[in-house]
């Protein structure tokens, strides 16, 4: 690693914290990437915030990224190489994408939708999909897809919905940023029950 920042400062770090280092060349997207696989490998087994993870993907983007191609946000994007993870309920080309739904329990999309896209174009490298409710639906992260995700500061309770395997995924420093999506309180909820906001 580049940086003089040990692996368990970063994870105290904000998003804000962790894209300036990226952006002085402190840390590398591939050095990063390794510390939030390290993370959600030590929590998620409690937690089940991340069950879809897409690693592999996720180092391939990092290597454009560092080598400098600008269509899949190089260095001078607004993010530069943040690793994030995006709601289940989100298309990411040759991902499994559930919905949160035993309906679409084997589903991969050929593409990704327009908000992955965007992410991914302004740096943003997407690491896993954060559990959700099905479709969506609902205050509290379940599903018969994945099973229940925990709240981070006490795995016996949720931590709301419908994004609360983004929170839980933030709260518990396995990203920096993840996407989610609101309709009647779904990043709210989420945001509050896991100390985010």
């Amino acid at each position: 690693m580049n940086s003089d920042v040990p692996h368990r400062d970063l994870l105290l770090k904000t998003a804000r914290d962790i894209v300036q280092l990226l952006a002085e060349g402190e840390i590398s997207p591939l050095e990063l990437l390794e510390v939030s696989f390290r993370r959600i490998e030590e929590t998620d087994g409690a937690l089940n915030a991340l069950p879809t993870r897409c690693f592999e993907r996720a180092r391939e983007q990092a290597k454009r990224i560092e080598g400098g191609d600008p269509s899949d946000g190089g260095s001078g994007s607004w993010l530069g190489g943040l690793p994030v993870a995006v709601k289940d309920l989100n298309d990411v080309a040759g991902v499994r994408t559930t919905y949160g739904s035993t309906v679409f329990a084997d589903h991969v999309p050929e593409r990704s939708d327009y908000t992955v896209e965007r992410l991914e174009s302004n740096g943003a490298i997407i690491v896993a999909k954060s559990n959700t409710p099905e479709f969506g639906a609902g205050g509290a992260t379940f599903n018969d897809v994945f099973g229940t995700t925990g709240n981070p500061w006490n795995t016996s309770k949720n931590p709301g919905g419908s994004s609360g395997g983004s929170a839980a995924a933030v709260a518990s420093g396995q990203v920096w940023g993840a996407q989610g999506s609101d309709f009647g309180g779904s990043l709210r909820i989420p945001a509050s029950f896991c100390s985010v906001v």
